[in-house]
């Protein structure tokens, strides 16, 4: 079967301008965990550097890694395996940075990333007094037109809430952990980390070369995995894996700051996965509809291929605009709305089944996959035509000039606006009672003695 590839490769061009699920993880993962009794009643923690962390464990770290290892090649689709040179020795005679560059080789995130010490402050709260750290020092990503965000420096030794460093490392993996880490994108660790090329999007674009690790296709067609392999090598469950292990391992051994933040870097791939966009390769369209598609392309009319590229992107991006903007609105105007009302109720987190290592591909992944049609029905019908249904209009240049909140609100019906943010508190609430679940995990997980 070879009729697919051409179409899915560029479908998946759209990823290149909307690698980011949700627009910023910080302000739902605030509300998801801020009466959750766990965290809630969390003691303060003592806040310390990665470096410190690394120094004091580093032989049980060199452990955890070859565990990860072996958990990875057991158990996903597509692994390629640590090359040898990267992999984690403890050396206590080394400097600290040389143990930190070798930590990120293991782990295969960029080595580049600072992991500083910072947070971003609930925007209900007071602006915490003193300057705000420059961008470059915590994000190695360029400032993104129209996206204030805020990074406070933290001092080691001193003290703060567990639900701050949850919700601010719950964005953390948007800040530049996963760029430029394949042989093709333009840098020096990409050549050697063994991931091979970037399976789809643009190897160019920081963002893009993210998004295999931030989306992940696991219930697709077998016609789609048969045509087209490179669907399987996304890695959003290593991810999950290495960060959530890494949080257990923190805790057990007495460093409860980088038990919360790696927890909440754990939670941003799982939480990614609640966005149909990123659990479904074309949301709300059947395999025969891409078929047809990539027929008449094959037979020299490519016009319906090059609309849906546009249009999956166009629609991916008001999503994410829309629930972003109301967030923050409601935040600042210290309002509740369905959204925040569905992602604190926690009515639903027992109807899951039990946590486990295949709760993010079997759960949800499974169940966003299964909302594409939804929530594009309730996009086609509350947005206006030109940003979400007019191929000839791209919405990712001019996003930040658009108030798409605005629109909605004056031309759409009462009716089709509900349905909208019904949709969305809908996988907002998916998005709570999971990234919960997945914490219960980690917390009980962590209470069990080091084997």
């Amino acid at each position: 079967m070879k009729i697919l590839p051409s179409l899915l490769i560029l479908v998946f061009g759209w990823v290149a301008q909307s690698a980011m699920a949700w627009g910023d993880h910080r302000l739902p993962s605030y509300r998801a965990f801020e009466r959750m009794p766990e965290v809630a009643q969390a003691a303060p923690v003592k806040v310390e550097s990665l470096q410190e962390f690394l120094r004091a464990e580093e032989p049980a770290i060199e452990k955890l890694l070859l565990q990860q290892e072996a958990w990875a090649a057991a158990n996903l689709t597509y692994y390629p395996a640590l090359p040898a040179a990267l992999a984690f020795k403890a050396n206590p005679s080394r400097d600290e940075e040389a143990r930190k560059k070798a930590f990120q080789m293991a782990l295969r995130v960029a080595p580049n990333y600072p992991f500083a010490l910072y947070f971003q402050p609930d925007p209900r709260m007071p602006r915490p007094a003193g300057a705000a750290l420059p961008h470059a020092s915590v994000n190695t990503l360029p400032v993104s037109a129209g996206v204030a965000f805020s990074y406070f420096p933290l001092k080691a030794n001193e003290s703060i809430d567990a639900l701050s460093v949850l919700a601010t490392a719950s964005e953390e993996p948007d800040n530049g952990v996963d760029i430029n880490l394949w042989s093709d994108n333009p840098s020096e660790w990409g050549k050697v980390m063994g991931f091979g090329s970037q399976p789809f999007g643009n190897p160019s674009l920081p963002y893009s070369s993210q998004s295999p690790f931030h989306m992940g296709f696991y219930h697709e067609s077998p016609v789609v995995y048969q045509a087209a392999g490179f669907v399987t090598r996304t890695f959003p469950l290593l991810r999950q894996h290495q960060f959530a292990t890494l949080s257990i391992l923190a805790f057990r051994t007495g460093h409860p700051y980088w038990g919360w933040r790696f927890a909440g870097m754990a939670m941003h791939y799982l939480q990614d996965l609640t966005q149909p966009f990123h659990a479904s390769l074309s949301p709300g369209d059947g395999v025969t509809k891409m078929i047809g598609i990539n027929v008449l392309a094959m037979a020299g009319l490519p016009k319906w291929k090059d609309d849906l590229v546009i249009l999956l992107s166009n629609r991916h991006l008001a999503l994410e605009s829309y629930q972003a903007t109301a967030m923050r609105r409601n935040a600042v105007l210290q309002r509740d709305s369905s959204l925040e009302l569905s992602l604190r109720s926690m009515d639903r987190d027992g109807t899951y089944p039990a946590w486990s290592d295949t709760y993010v591909r079997d759960v949800v992944s499974a169940q966003a996959a299964a909302k594409g049609a939804t929530i594009v029905q309730a996009i086609l019908g509350s947005m206006p035509k030109a940003y979400v249904s007019d191929p000839q209009f791209d919405f990712g240049p001019q996003s930040s000039t658009i108030a798409l909140n605005d629109e909605v609100e004056q031309s759409a019906s009462s009716g089709s606006k509900q349905h909208l943010e019904s949709a969305i508190a809908e996988l907002l609430g998916n998005f709570g009672a999971h990234s919960r679940n997945a914490l219960r995990g980690i917390l009980k997980a962590s209470h069990q003695p080091l084997r």
